[in-house]
């Protein structure tokens, strides 16, 4: 099965206590191109393309990665990958925090859009989620169903979310003349589907594409099209779509169709597309990081010895009005990560490793240090 990997790209504003916000765009095509400039294809790849030195960041998929647990990953590994980059005398162009933002959404989406689904699984909740009583995989059962063989939407999850959602009151109506209830699913089943339908003969040479807009229209639309109405207040949903993965929004709205008041109005693919990338992007860079677990993650890294300490030479961190996130913390070690190893080496100082919660609130810990007026 063919994969390909196109563009997502989307506005994201950080806000950190009292300081001011910044809207960051980050973008994946940028970020596969910096992928290639920064020299990192040198030694990994993304599905197959690449260096073979290192693992695959395509293929090394977590269901739970955050922007912190892929800024601990690259954190832990940057000892061995410099000494790696030495060896084989590569040099590379700067990183910053705009590029590394770039880079997040690169790798995010290799590993998020190649999530592993199961072709049997797939066919067996085809059926038990009752698909098949109205699609047919070659012929039409119903004028209105289109048989599977034709659906345009095979290789885009999102296209075929909003088809679904177009169709739902066709659909409800045929629920209840069968007298079957309207079928949830889980973003693990319309994986699998999507993984059935996809090795189908007739759908064997389709591409799978995921594409993410930068939501820039999103919120006009969720208020036009009537979501903000009941979506605001304890209903709002930024909250409740925190850690959600953009297959299990789509999942999520397609449960809830038939728990509104009334049919929803229709959308087009890209207000589709407008309205899903601006409420996951919302929430994409903004780990929930606890910021008195931060401090003692602070302490326990030794990171206090030298940057508490303006002998060293190291830049002090707390009080300095900056705003950091795990792309910058990226950015940052990129910048003077190697000569922060020396000085560690020469004061008998362990380079320090991080998992993703510890390297949240630790970013939590420092914006709040520097909110604080």
């Amino acid at each position: 099965m063919t994969r390909t990997l196109v563009m997502l790209s989307f506005s994201v504003s950080f806000s950190f206590g009292r300081l001011h916000a910044a809207t960051v765009v980050a973008d994946s095509a940028r970020g596969a191109e910096l992928f290639d400039t920064l020299s990192c294809v040198q030694c990994h790849s993304i599905n197959g393309k690449g260096g073979t030195v290192a693992p695959d960041l395509g293929r090394r998929i977590d269901r739970n990665f955050t922007p912190a647990s892929l800024a601990a990953t690259m954190w832990n590994h940057a000892p061995a990958m410099w000494a790696s980059m030495r060896a084989r005398t590569i040099r590379t162009a700067d990183l910053s925090e705009q590029a590394a933002a770039d880079l997040f959404v690169y790798f995010y989406s290799a590993r998020f859009f190649e999530k592993p689904g199961d072709a049997g699984r797939g066919k067996r909740l085809f059926s038990s989620k009752h698909c098949s009583e109205c699609h047919d995989l070659t012929g039409a059962k119903l004028p209105e169903a289109t048989p599977v063989n034709q659906w345009q939407s095979i290789g885009q999850p999102m296209a075929l979310v909003n088809a679904l959602w177009n169709h739902a009151a066709t659909m409800r109506q045929e629920f209840a003349k069968k007298k079957l209830n309207w079928p949830d699913l889980t973003a693990q089943d319309l994986t699998d589907i999507l993984v059935y339908v996809r090795n189908l003969p007739s759908a064997l040479n389709a591409a799978t594409r995921v594409e993410i807009t930068s939501g820039a229209n999103g919120q006009a639309l969720f208020d036009s099209k009537g979501c903000a109405a009941c979506h605001s207040g304890s209903a709002a949903l930024e909250s409740r779509i925190k850690g959600k993965t953009l297959t299990d929004i789509a999942v999520e709205m397609w449960n809830h169709e038939p728990k509104m008041p009334s049919s929803p109005a229709p959308l087009e693919l890209g207000e589709m597309r407008d309205i899903t990338s601006y409420l996951w992007a919302a929430q994409f860079f903004q780990d929930q990081g606890n910021p008195a677990a931060g401090g003692r993650v602070f302490m326990a890294k030794s990171c206090a010895i030298c940057h508490n300490d303006p002998a060293s030479g190291a830049p002090k961190l707390a009080g300095t009005g900056r705003s950091f996130t795990a792309a910058s913390m990226v950015s940052t070690l990129w910048h003077h990560g190697p000569q922060m190893l020396d000085q560690m080496k020469a004061k008998g100082i362990g380079w320090p490793r991080f998992d993703g919660p510890e390297m949240a609130n630790l970013v939590a810990y420092l914006n709040a240090q520097n909110a604080e007026k």
